[in-house]
């Protein structure tokens, strides 16, 4: 890749709703929905570190359609007696699964996972797989920092990210590791991939196919297009700043939708995966080989391998993986990654735990 330069983090703009609330009661009890909902976030955030963020995939397995009745009436109580005006939740997606209904929310630009059972009766922030877990804790994947025996060497390193690319953590990830691509240039071998099913619908198809044609047969101007598209998502402004050919991008992108039937699939729910997510099999034998279960998955010397999400942490982990450490790998960058979404607001957390999958 190109040494190309990141922006300037971003200044983030807060918003400041208010909302008056009346009860009835003598004394009114003040609910503090910012803190359960804060609770709720918290849930998730300690059993996704704990987990290291299953894999839709290996949750659904076998799963069919959520009912609709029980689907609209919890999200209503969420809107209604949770959140209380103060934020709006919505489904983006909706399924049954192990015995419970499955829901996505998406909560104030945050996606989420919630369960509830059939009877609409019980709500629950996230599960935890327990055999899974058990595996993942055994084998020390379960979100800490990777030893440098976890990983193979290599002269040059291979290193592999796959991501999704409106996934709010794998465009996260990209951001961190963006840097560490341009600094140590052609002395690791590395591409971005992407996962073979997406989670945020059509956009997220054209995007991915653009991006693969423009990595493919445009490849000096993948690094400045991407660095662009990260900043607010709006490709085809990118498309112009980076100076992309648009006349052959479009003629590889129609040759790639025919050759995988991406735009087919896409309009046949048959071919979802769990009849809920449509499929991008562009590198789908990738995901396969390294058994791929969410975006962002870090792949090394053909391994997968966990980071946290800064730029010193992903120079750290790529920089374990050479059997001759090169002088760029003292470096010193950023510990503070980039926060989760499009833009480059500085987040001081980025361990890298959560994931869309």
């Amino acid at each position: 890749m190109s040494d190309e330069k990141i922006n300037e983090p971003v200044q983030p703009h807060h918003e400041h709703i208010h909302t008056e609330h009346h009860h009835t009661v003598s004394k009114p009890i003040k609910l503090d929905v910012w803190k359960i909902a804060s609770a709720v976030m918290i849930v998730l955030l300690v059993v996704s570190i704990l987990t290291s963020g299953f894999g839709i995939k290996s949750f659904f397995g076998e799963s069919g359609a959520a009912d609709s009745t029980v689907v609209d009436n919890t999200l209503e109580f969420i809107n209604k007696d949770l959140l209380q005006g103060q934020a709006v939740a919505e489904v983006t997606e909706s399924s049954e699964a192990h015995g419970l209904y499955q829901m996505s929310l998406s909560i104030g630009g945050k996606v989420m996972d919630t369960y509830v059972t059939k009877d609409g009766k019980l709500l629950f922030p996230n599960v935890v797989d327990i055999e899974e877990y058990k595996t993942l804790a055994s084998t020390g994947a379960n979100g800490e920092q990777p030893k440098a025996a976890d990983v193979p060497k290599a002269d040059k390193p291979k290193v592999e990210l796959f991501v999704m690319s409106h996934c709010p953590y794998g465009t996260q990830a990209e951001k961190g590791i963006l840097p560490v691509a341009s600094l140590l240039k052609s002395k690791i071998d590395f591409e971005i991939k992407f996962v073979d099913y997406a989670m945020h619908g059509e956009k997220e198809l054209k995007e991915q196919m653009n991006q693969v044609c423009i990595k493919n047969e445009q490849a000096d101007k993948f690094n400045a297009y991407l660095t662009c598209f990260l900043e607010d998502g709006d490709g085809e402004r990118c498309l112009t700043a980076s100076n992309v050919d648009k006349t052959k991008l479009a003629t590889c992108v129609s040759t790639l939708d025919k050759n995988y039937k991406i735009m087919e699939g896409f309009n046949d729910k048959s071919t979802w995966l769990s009849g809920n997510f449509p499929m991008f099999n562009v590198n789908k034998e990738d995901n396969e080989k390294y058994s791929v279960q969410g975006s962002p998955t870090l792949v090394i010397n053909g391994v997968q391998a966990d980071s946290a999400r800064s730029p010193a942490a992903y120079l750290a982990t790529i920089c374990a993986a050479f059997n001759t450490t090169p002088e760029e790998c003292a470096k010193q960058l950023s510990a503070e990654g980039y926060a989760a979404g499009f833009g480059y607001t500085v987040a001081k957390d980025s361990t890298g735990a959560a994931t869309c999958g």
